[in-house]
């Protein structure tokens, strides 16, 4: 499949926020998971101008590793704020493309629908690959909220301009909890479900945490 079809990738940071207001006509949300046998996961490393993206494939709910595949490439779009997805996009849809597998959903460590053009990577990226995604995030990009209760599965609604973008989702007991937001093709609800049953012993999703251990091996055996 063709993921680079949909947009130029070598923009200027006004004309990706024009590509973003544009695709955010595509957005679907509201759709619940109803059964999840594969779970996907994705992060990219940096290393002197070089990207590292990996990209793994979990059976659920064991969440043993099916499949992993990694991509490079050059730096080529800065970092912005809201505009991770023109950074980071090129290198993981190269990485998605070697995957055999089918995930009944994708999580990203980022923001889906809680985001100033309802368009974090989650949402960005869902739509490239047509898949359901969760952006699940460590900190807040936009949004009002209360503290959610201390108790492991406990949450509080995230609201941005006068509508539900999010959940603030407590993964453990007291501990700070996570900014979840449904990316592509995905409710809240189900999102929420995903996220807390992919967190076993730590605050973050095991196939998140997973990720992010082999691109940090693959940027520091790149040396």
């Amino acid at each position: 499949m063709d993921y680079f079809r949909l947009h130029p990738w070598k923009v200027t940071g006004r004309e990706a926020k024009r590509i973003q207001r544009h695709l955010r006509g595509r957005l679907v949300l509201g759709k619940a998971i109803k059964k999840v046998s594969l779970i996907a996961a994705a992060d990219v490393a940096y290393r002197k101008g070089t990207m590292y993206g990996v990209v793994a494939v979990f059976e659920f709910p064991s969440l043993n590793v099916v499949e992993k595949k990694t991509a490079k490439m050059k730096e080529s779009f800065p970092y912005v704020p809201g505009l991770l997805t023109f950074r980071e996009g090129p290198v993981l849809l190269k990485a998605f493309a070697k995957i055999k597998s089918e995930p009944d959903v994708i999580i990203f460590d980022g923001q889906g629908a809680a985001h100033p053009e309802r368009m974090g990577e989650a949402a960005h990226m869902g739509i490239l690959l047509d898949r359901p995604t969760i952006g699940c995030a460590k900190s807040k990009l936009i949004g009002i909220y209360k503290e959610p209760k201390k108790k492991k599965g406990s949450h509080s609604l995230l609201f941005y301009d006068g509508g539900v973008v999010g959940a603030v989702l407590r993964t453990k007991d007291r501990v700070k909890p996570l900014f979840v937001s449904p990316g592509f093709k995905i409710n809240l609800k189900s999102s929420i479900k995903v996220i807390l049953s992919c967190c076993r012993k730590y605050r973050f999703p095991e196939p998140i945490r997973y990720v992010h251990r082999l691109s940090q091996e693959l940027k520091l055996g790149s040396k």
